[in-house]
């Protein structure tokens, strides 16, 4: 998220909204959530929104930067087909300069533990080797990247395409990246026992108004650390959605996390989902999946090496 990802600022709000037989808001569709604005406010910006042409360098600066990185250690990739570049997100005319609007700095507001976990658990991420099951569980086919089929649902570097369908009881979202689905179990009062944590939580919800509310809580100790994002949510936290339709080619995404554990306060964020032409095309990670078995050899081949 701190990279620059397109995201497009087309806005039609004038449009109608469709309406389903369930009395809300439709959210069924193919989405995308790129976004050329990063999660915490950086240091190019003193406010919480910016001017076109600020907002135009700061994509400029972040492709260029992303161009001339040099990702070649193990694990690592740089490749063509990342979505980079594009507007920042842009709402109610005004150019965000953050995902994070609550706090006002657009910062994320750790603890002093919070960040000393946060960071242990991006350092285990980028440094495992000894084992398939210390790797992420992206790399492992389990989940999608960089928190994309996860909760808060953050866009990935590529493959941020998901389609939303929805009936009385379920609203299912099926994410490219990873080739995942998660369930929203409607009208629900409580949730799964303590000792059951999926991948990505378990999700209940209900509609108010136009508005789907998505509470989700028994987090998995796998999915903690958001890398790249610096974003860590504690198995106790609670997460609070709002997906909102603004229009037909528009979805507010709206979140709250609430982490004692992890943070001083609760923060909040705010994304767009925009429509995408698709097709949600199939995630074979598992049927390709030659990185995890040469990253652990590539570990080996650099141990050896030591060794001499």
């Amino acid at each position: 998220m701190g990279l620059a990802l397109a995201l497009s600022a087309a806005s039609s709000s004038a449009a109608p909204i469709d309406r389903t037989t369930l009395s809300a808001a439709s959210l069924e569709g193919v989405w995308t959530n790129v976004s050329g604005t990063p999660l915490e406010r950086p240091a190019d910006f003193t406010g919480p929104t910016t001017t076109a042409a600020k907002a135009a360098a700061y994509v400029a600066s972040s492709v260029a930067a992303f161009n001339g990185a040099a990702i070649d250690d193990i694990g690592g990739r740089q490749s063509e087909w990342f979505e980079v570049g594009g507007p920042m997100i842009e709402l109610g005319g005004q150019i965000r300069t953050s995902v994070i609007v609550a706090p006002p700095d657009g910062k994320l507001p750790y603890s002093p533990g919070g960040l000393a976990r946060m960071n242990a658990g991006l350092n285990a991420r980028l440094a495992g080797f000894s084992d398939p099951e210390m790797r992420p569980s992206n790399e492992r086919c389990l989940t999608g990247g960089s928190g994309s089929s996860g909760v808060p649902m953050f866009p990935h570097w590529d493959n941020s395409i998901y389609k939303i369908v929805q009936t009385k009881d379920h609203v299912a979202i099926w994410t490219e990246s990873g080739g995942t689905a998660r369930i929203i179990r409607l009208n629900e009062t409580h949730h799964l026992p303590a000792n059951m944590r999926p991948w990505m939580g378990d999700s209940i919800g209900h509609w108010e108004g136009g508005s789907l509310v998505v509470e989700t809580t028994n987090f998995n100790p796998g999915e903690t650390a958001k890398s790249p994002q610096r974003v860590y949510i504690s198995q106790a936290a609670k997460v609070t959605e709002r997906f909102t339709r603004l229009a037909r080619d528009k979805i507010l995404y709206d979140f709250t996390v609430d982490d004692p554990a992890t943070y001083t306060t609760p923060w909040r964020g705010q994304l767009l989902f925009r429509t995408s032409k698709g097709p949600i095309l199939e995630y074979a990670c598992h049927e390709g999946n030659y990185s995890l078995p040469g990253i652990l050899a590539g570990a080996r081949l650099q141990e050896r090496e030591a060794a001499k």
